[in-house]
């Protein structure tokens, strides 16, 4: 059992603390990043001490999903440190999570609803709020299943909001109904406003890129870097939801051509709930509509290579594994074990550039990067103008 305490924190209060509950049924490899992994969700949720419990089983528990003893073992580092939440890093059935809730008396949180829980925090336009809680809704749809027994009570009579002899376990589960009915409706709008802007970029012949990665991979500093935007860019999971779209000129394509819009998209994460990728669609289409998926890895992470195929699983779930890719191998100022690595492009054995390496943070790489791209524009869009001799101004 781990306990460890955010740096430079005030005495957190019950409700900042939390155990986080870790267990290795031996099919998962990366164990140990995945446990540091839930550290940092639970962190960047507002949590700022936690107890780690750890432990080994061939399968979950029907039941409690730990099993008996260490539930015990559980409630036991709750009391230690006052703690008012208990996170799973793992899924959770609607029976487990509120039999935990009764032995360990206290709340229980499994993995989807932390990262549902830090969208909500961190959504902050129209569209995203709208996402985040479509998300919730759905996740919560699942959740009213005998939860809790003052939704079991009868409402009769004329005149109230349910029907006669409508239990209040279905009217909330009718109310929820019609809020996901609502939050659909509105974002199939958002998602219609989004085509007529794409298409109207696709008659103009801009070429698009989408760049696409695990959180806290380094995107959001890259896109600020490429496109001189200020948007927030942290050192945290999750910094940024919201889907930001610059259009930038690179002399590298040519006179005629240059015009490149640059989108930055959500992070992508292991197990991320089905339910988030399905209410961000809207926003994720721009990736699957771009030209070009700018797949920027952090190359400092001892598990590069999950990551990358982790972010290529969301990527076919949303079809958008047919859209060319070009890695982006960025923090390679951190790289080799602090030793760092060299800017630079790589080819395949054809001469087709397939991976550049780049620090978002220092800039190294930033004119490989820039020309990378512009090699891999379209033909035409890259072609150099014919200046006409009458006018000159208008080629």
């Amino acid at each position: 059992m781990q306990d460890r305490t955010t740096a430079g924190q005030a005495a957190p209060a019950k409700t900042r603390s939390a155990v986080l509950v870790c267990l290795d049924f031996g099919k998962d490899d990366g164990f140990v990043e995945s446990t540091e992994e839930i550290a940092r969700l639970a962190e960047s949720a507002g949590v700022l001490r936690h107890v780690i419990v750890q432990g080994k089983r061939q399968r979950p528990d029907a039941a409690l999903f730990a099993g008996s003893g260490k539930v015990e073992e559980i409630r036991a580092a709750v009391e230690s440190i006052g703690a008012g939440t208990v996170i799973f890093n793992h899924h959770l059935s609607p029976v487990q999570e509120r039999n935990l809730e009764k032995k360990l008396e206290c709340g229980v949180m499994d993995r989807t609803r932390l990262i549902l829980e830090i969208f909500a925090q961190r959504a902050k336009t129209h569209e995203g709020k709208l996402q985040v809680e479509l998300a919730q809704m759905e996740y919560l749809s699942t959740r009213l299943v005998r939860g809790w027994t003052h939704l079991e009570r009868q409402r009769g009579g004329i005149g109230l909001r349910g029907g006669p002899g409508e239990t209040q376990l279905e009217l909330d589960r009718r109310l929820i109904g019609q809020r996901i009915k609502s939050l659909k409706a509105e974002l199939e709008k958002t998602r219609q406003r989004r085509d007529v802007q794409r298409r109207a970029r696709s008659r103009k012949d801009v070429f698009s890129v989408s760049l696409v990665g695990y959180t806290n991979a380094g995107k959001s500093t890259l896109f600020n870097l490429l496109t001189h935007a200020k948007g927030y860019a942290a050192d945290q999971l999750f910094a940024t939801l919201d889907t930001t779209t610059r259009r930038i000129f690179l002399a590298e394509m040519g006179s005629r051509g240059g015009q490149v819009v640059i989108s930055d998209t959500v992070g992508f994460i292991r197990d991320l709930p089905t339910s988030l990728i399905a209410a961000f669609r809207a926003t994720l289409e721009e990736t699957v509509q771009a030209d070009l998926l700018l797949h920027v890895v952090d190359s400092a992470s001892p598990v590069r290579d999950m990551q990358v195929e982790e972010v290529n699983k969301v990527l076919a779930g949303i079809g958008a594994d047919k859209v060319p890719q070009l890695l982006a191998y960025n923090k390679i100022d951190l790289a080799n074990e602090g030793k760092g690595i060299e800017p630079g492009v790589d080819r395949n054995e054809y001469g087709k550039i397939f991976r550049i390496r780049v620090s978002a943070r220092t800039g190294a790489g930033l004119a490989g990067l820039r020309g990378a791209i512009a090699e891999l524009a379209p033909e035409r869009m890259r072609a150099p103008a014919v200046v006409s001799p009458i006018h000159p101004e208008l080629a």
